[in-house]
């Protein structure tokens, strides 16, 4: 693999993991606390059955990510949707916050070579590319749930994450004229100095 779109897609894994957690705790500081347990029915994850998971998966996957299996022995994902007894809200935020640093601290080290490497996901062979890239696509997932359900339990005192509902045309003029004031270039277009 060529090093430097390596070191590009290491750069933006990173940049999109930060942004998936920046945007469900987005959402998170718009909950009430019993907020986090609402459930549309009774078959339906709530934010905290979520978190739990999520957490359950970053552990599992990321802790000595290039040397064990990313299915831990001592992973009980089924447990992971269940909420009892129910947990605190720091409580829950302990857990996000240990998700994401076993996933920040396995993959800020990884060099572009790393890329290549085959680590194993319930015994089934992946480049360390494609488990990262496949955790990224899940957390966006579960993330898009954790948004989707706050909006709607906050209904009309819900804050847009993004772009506001009839802000599009002021939000582009916005980033246009940042552009035309900044030097943006395509990281894998630029040329060496």
């Amino acid at each position: 693999m060529d090093h430097n779109v390596g070191a590009a897609y290491l750069e933006e894994a990173l940049r999109s993991l930060r942004g998936h957690k920046r945007l469900a705790e987005g959402a998170f500081v718009q909950l009430r606390d019993e907020d986090f347990f609402l459930q549309l029915d009774d078959e339906a994850n709530s934010i905290a059955i979520l978190i739990k998971h999520l957490a359950g998966n970053m552990r599992s996957r990321f802790l000595n990510f290039l040397a064990s299996d990313g299915e831990k022995p001592d992973r009980n994902r089924d447990q992971e949707f269940i909420l009892d007894p129910q947990p605190s809200r720091p409580e829950l935020m302990r857990w996000w916050e240990a998700g994401w640093k076993y996933v920040f601290e396995a993959i800020t080290p990884l060099q572009p070579e790393d890329l290549a490497r085959v680590v194993t996901i319930r015994g089934e062979p992946h480049t360390v590319l494609q488990a990262i890239h496949r955790q990224v696509a899940h957390y966006a997932y579960h993330v898009g749930q954790i948004a989707l359900l706050a909006k709607h339990i906050r209904g009309a005192d819900w804050k847009s994450l993004s772009v506001p509902r009839g802000k599009s045309a002021e939000y582009n003029a916005k980033m246009a004229g940042k552009a035309a004031d900044s030097s943006i270039q395509p990281v894998l277009g630029r040329e060496k100095p």
